[in-house]
């Protein structure tokens, strides 16, 4: 009996040791999973800004808008001045507006939202999702859910775009490089405020 605790002791604390070994390697594949560092190549060309053009791109001025998708200036700007806009001036072929991602730090989730507006534009309905995003802006923003993407894809779906391209694209992050490029184009220019537009030579901020 005297021989066989010290071995029993020995057989549990191997036993203990493999338990503990196999939980911290199981905690460090889940804390790797989920903090997966983002690769970029270090000989990439910055992407140059383009934004969205909404109009005629032979339209004698065109309009400048830097916004960011959570703003409720953007969104009230939107929604209420925006359709007048297009319609008075925008539709006839007066003015175009190009539209500049600008995602502002303190906002959870403009940055999805930028990217659900560009994989939106990707086939084809940019501006669709753009007024989805703002329409329903209390819905999705970070005030209301840390999970918007469910409902960017019911968004998608109701726009007749096809959800299972919509959902590859947001899980890649296929334009963040191009959103950076457009905030970064709001950075050169100095812009400070969202909305804050540009028409010729003057910087106009508010809604």
């Amino acid at each position: 009996r005297r021989a066989r605790q010290p071995q029993r002791g020995r057989i549990v604390g191997l036993l203990a040791l493999i338990a503990v070994v196999g939980v911290a390697a199981l905690g460090y594949a889940y804390s790797t999973s989920r903090n997966k560092v983002r690769t970029v190549d270090p000989n990439a060309k910055p992407l140059a800004a383009e934004g969205h053009v909404l109009g005629s791109p032979t339209a004698p001025l065109q309009v400048l808008e830097f916004g960011d998708f959570e703003c409720p200036q953007c969104g009230n700007f939107a929604v209420v001045t925006e359709p007048d806009v297009r319609k008075r001036l925008v539709v006839p072929g007066t003015i175009s507006i190009r539209y500049f991602d600008f995602p502002l730090p303190m906002h959870r989730n403009t940055w999805p939202a930028s990217n659900a507006a560009a994989c939106a534009g990707e086939q084809g309905k940019f501006w669709e999702m753009h007024d989805q995003l703002y329409a329903n802006q209390t819905e999705w923003n970070g005030e209301a859910t840390s999970r918007p993407k469910g409902l960017f894809v019911n968004y998608a779906k109701g726009l007749g775009i096809d959800a299972d391209k919509f959902e590859q694209c947001l899980d890649a992050e296929k334009y963040r490089p191009q959103i950076e490029a457009n905030a970064a184009e709001a950075e050169r220019r100095q812009i400070n405020s969202t909305p804050t537009f540009v028409i010729g030579k003057r910087v106009i901020p508010g809604n």
